[in-house]
């Protein structure tokens, strides 16, 4: 088995212990509502998040859930008080909601189809509760990035991104944004599931431009999240 999980049982115990303590996460809501939502507990407060089956981009995918659970519990070796992020394929907007609440000033972008369900799980969790107003626009990989996100003007202190390589054609554009956004002292956090060959073709490609590290490996869930910096 990859990195030798399997010949290491206390491993495979920690990953299950810290895969349970970041799906503790989420709580289910009741079946009588006006609105379907799901529940999501972070920085001690309730986030509710409305997803739509119709879009992947509209549903919230476990990765997003180990992105958070990493940036609230390494907050001292992470912090994103006062920080510029960006947030890639942000989709129902949970990690950019959970920025919001570290005090980062949160970018979260996504496709046109995505940002009114985007927006409106974004400003409802963050309305009243955040230092800083995030900001939900549109970013399509690869396309108008000098004019939208000049380099000169937009540099980020991170760049967040969870489960954004998952049946998309645009890999290479998503290489290219990356290049494009991340400067010397940008950092990307990426958490991603490996579904397929795609996902790790990904990796490699990713590797020719980025030194990388692994912080997370959750065999149990198939996700993992690294941190990506120019070398």
């Amino acid at each position: 088995v990859a990195d030798g999980v399997a010949d290491v049982p206390e491993g495979v115990a920690d990953d299950a212990e810290l895969a349970a303590s970041i799906m503790a996460h989420h709580s289910r809501p009741s079946l009588i509502l006006t609105e379907v939502w799901e529940g999501y507990s972070f920085t001690g407060l309730q986030i509710r998040i409305k997803e739509s089956t119709d879009l992947y981009g509209a549903v919230l995918w476990p990765s997003a859930m180990v992105l958070c659970h990493f940036l609230e519990t390494n907050a001292s070796q992470y912090n994103l008080e006062d920080k510029q992020v960006l947030e890639l394929g942000a989709g129902t907007g949970l990690v950019t909601i959970v920025s919001s609440l570290l005090g980062a000033k949160v970018t979260s972008t996504d496709l046109p189809e995505v940002l009114g369900n985007l927006s409106y799980n974004v400003h409802r969790n963050t309305r009243d509760r955040c230092k800083y107003t995030p900001v939900v626009t549109e970013l399509s990989w690869g396309h108008q990035l000098e004019e939208r996100f000049p380099r000169s003007t937009h540099r980020y202190d991170y760049v967040l991104a969870a489960d954004v390589v998952y049946h998309h054609p645009f890999l290479q554009e998503l290489l290219d944004t990356l290049e494009h956004l991340c400067q010397p002292g940008t950092q990307v956090l990426w958490a991603m599931r490996f579904r397929m060959d795609a996902e790790n073709r990904f990796v490699e490609r990713f590797q020719q431009h980025f030194s990388m590290e692994l912080l997370y490996d959750l065999p149990c869930l198939n996700i993992k999240l690294y941190r990506g910096w120019k070398p």
